[in-house]
């Protein structure tokens, strides 16, 4: 048995189906060579540097490493939200209030608190004047705290206080350069 002859094909017919393109892959890459580009490569050409835009948005996977595309806790995003923003300072100045038990000690912490912050002096109110004059013997050792648990730099100074006595000096009835409440003296 021998095998069947393939059809005599006319060389001036068109190619049709795979040899029409076969034919135009050919002649795509003997246009490409003519332009001295490196043909048959693919992708990894090393000839032709990876274009951005939308071929390099495709998804790649992070592997068995981490990767800043990996689950983040809440307050790394923050840290990085205030960073980028520039709110870092502000910050770290709400951290004084929001730590203050955990900066100063509980037993500072239950006899004293912050007010106020403004331009790097912290202003603390004492519930006693013992205390407060307890605390201004140590401020320095509290401005040591506040600096190793917020940064160096968010207070610069302390300024405490007592309890502030009540004021008499209300009313209609009041009068400016008077002595106080229930003068009845002379």
């Amino acid at each position: 048995m021998t095998d069947p002859q393939p059809p005599e094909t006319d060389p001036s017919a068109e190619p049709a189906g795979m040899d029409l393109v076969r034919r135009a892959l050919e002649e795509a890459r003997g246009a490409a060579r003519t332009q001295g580009k490196e043909v048959g490569r693919g992708r990894s050409s090393p000839a032709e540097p990876r274009k951005s835009g939308a071929a390099s948005r495709r998804r790649r996977w992070s592997g068995p490493g981490p990767d800043g595309r990996d689950p983040q806790t809440l307050g790394s995003v923050a840290n990085n939200v205030a960073r980028s923003r520039g709110w870092t300072p502000r910050v770290a100045e709400g951290s004084v209030f929001g730590q203050w038990a955990t900066v100063v000690g509980e037993q500072i912490a239950e006899h004293a608190s912050p007010v106020a912050l403004r331009d790097g002096v912290l202003h603390i109110s004492a519930e006693s004047t013992a205390w407060a004059t307890q605390l201004r013997m140590v401020q320095s050792q509290i401005l040591a705290k506040i600096a190793t648990a917020v940064g160096d730099g968010v207070v610069t100074s302390v300024r405490i206080t007592g309890p502030t006595a009540p004021s008499w000096r209300k009313g209609p009835r009041s009068m400016p350069g008077g002595r106080g409440p229930r003068d009845t003296y002379g």
